[in-house]
Formats: structure tokens, C-alpha cells, sequence
């Protein structure tokens, strides 16, 4: 066992904090959240299966079906960060 073991911090942050976290993430600046910058959104709070999260996200997220997250489609998105725990690891 080692003598030291960083704990993992978990700090709660606020919708606005998730609405820009992943507005941060539209690297092309298209106003739409690509599985790409999805899956970087949710590599940035510290999802350990990132690949997964976005697929659910885009289940319970993507109203319009078209694959991607769009800006009227943002406030769901962070609906679904929020009542999955997600913070800032």
C-alpha cells in the first residue's frame, strides 16, 4: 500500500460552468457539438467511458436527430451533466 494516495477532488459547478465548458469545445465554431467535441467535452470533466456518455448524451440531448448538439439543444445537454454528478475533476 503506498504511504501517499491523492484524493480526487470533485468540485460541483453550476449550469453556466457546463454551458461553457462545452460551448469551449466548438473548436470549428459552427454553433454544433460534433461527437468529436463531444467526446473532448466529456474527456474534460472526467468521464471514464467518454465514448458512452456522448452516445447517451446524444439519446437524451439531440431532439432534432441529427447527430450533433446544437445551441437550442445545449440546455438539455447540460440537464443530462448535471443529473449525472458530473464536476470538475
Amino acid at each position: 500500500m503506498p504511504l501517499y494516495m491523492p484524493k480526487s477532488i470533485n468540485l460541483a459547478i453550476n449550469e453556466e460552468h457546463f454551458k461553457a465548458i462545452f460551448k469551449e469545445q466548438d473548436t470549428n465554431g459552427d454553433g454544433r457539438l460534433s461527437k468529436e467535441e463531444l467526446l473532448k467535452a466529456f474527456e474534460k470533466l472526467g468521464s471514464r467511458n467518454p465514448g458512452w456518455r456522448v452516445r447517451r448524451s446524444l439519446h437524451h440531448a439531440d431532439t432534432d436527430g441529427d447527430g450533433s448538439i446544437s445551441l437550442n439543444e445545449l440546455e438539455e445537454l447540460v440537464k443530462y451533466a448535471v443529473k449525472q454528478g458530473y464536476g470538475v475533476n
